[in-house]
């Protein structure tokens, strides 16, 4: 019987989204043995701020070091982890993008309702550039402040009464079983989601073809194609996890849609641009609408977010 490890961090979600995976492989493969493997990875364990210990690629390091060294067959990976702006370790490939899931972030609010409805200097917990930049630019009126830990933990923290609000993925709470908390969905015109958005994807080490070949069988080709033009969008700009960078792509029936956005830390000013391409050229979308984004001033306003 072929055995497949499974590496995944640890947190709820993360593991939701590795048994998610097992369960479809099991299916495709009955001879197949599965096992998951959690790690605690170093971003899980640090409590400050991520760009310390090298922003969102501290929870996928310690996967792809196990990975590579074949301790773990495949790794699980909320793509907003990944960074953008370098490439995988090399001996290692994405095999496998699963359908895009709700890309939206949503507000869970201790009062109910909507951000419209809380009153001024109210606090709203989020750790996201992206995120800050845009409550700025569009709900002036409320404090922003960071927070970590798994989604989990930031309930608890809300609960206690530490915010008003935060500011979540609506994925990621539908992965924990937690869309009962969401008080206001936020429409895309409002709050541009994350390059990758929820977005899963599977890695594999290239050498291994076999589970390579029965990994590939879980892609989907619309979130490979939205992906491939966000993350060229992501490189070009050398955007990373603590730029206030926004994504969206939108797969039509023979073309590829790109919406990109660039704010300043404060949302005081932003640039943006929108594109279509044919599937063949979703990587060259990418970077098309980088560059527009460049020429519009967004080289200046990531280099403020990362002084």
């Amino acid at each position: 019987m072929h055995l497949i490890t499974v590496g995944t961090r640890s947190s709820p979600m993360a593991l939701a989204q590795a048994e998610q995976v097992a369960g479809v492989l099991a299916l495709l493969d009955p001879a197949v043995e599965i096992r998951l493997a959690p790690m605690t990875t170093s971003g899980d364990r640090w409590t400050g701020d991520l760009a310390v210990i090298g922003g969102k690629g501290a929870f996928v390091r310690e996967l792809d070091r196990a990975q590579l060294a074949g301790e773990v067959t495949i790794a699980v990976h909320c793509l907003k982890d990944v960074p953008g702006d370098v490439a995988l370790p090399e001996g290692l490939t994405i095999a496998a993008y699963l359908p895009r899931e709700d890309v939206h972030d949503a507000v869970v609010s201790r009062h109910g309702g909507t951000l419209d409805d809380l009153p001024a200097d109210a606090t709203v917990a989020t750790s996201s550039p992206r995120r800050r930049a845009q409550l700025a630019t569009r709900w002036p009126h409320l404090q922003v402040t960071a927070v970590r830990g798994n989604t989990n933990t930031r309930l608890r923290k809300l609960d206690q009464g530490e915010y008003d609000a935060m500011i979540l993925a609506v994925a990621g709470l539908r992965r924990i079983g937690q869309t009962a908390r969401i008080t206001q969905v936020l429409p895309v015109e409002d709050m541009l989601p994350a390059v990758g958005a929820g977005t899963i994807v599977v890695t594999t080490r290239t050498s291994d073809t076999t589970t390579t070949r029965l990994v590939a069988q879980l892609n989907d080709p619309a979130t490979a194609l939205a992906a491939t033009a966000e993350r060229a969008m992501l490189r070009a700009l050398t955007g990373h996890c603590h730029s206030p960078i926004g994504g969206l792509a939108q797969v039509e029936t023979d073309t590829v849609r790109l919406h990109g956005a660039v704010y300043s830390p404060d949302g005081a000013k932003q640039v943006t641009a929108t594109m279509r391409g044919p599937h063949c050229d979703a990587d060259d979308l990418g970077r098309r609408v980088a560059d527009a984004l460049l020429r519009a001033g967004a080289r200046d306003l990531i280099a403020s977010a990362a002084s």
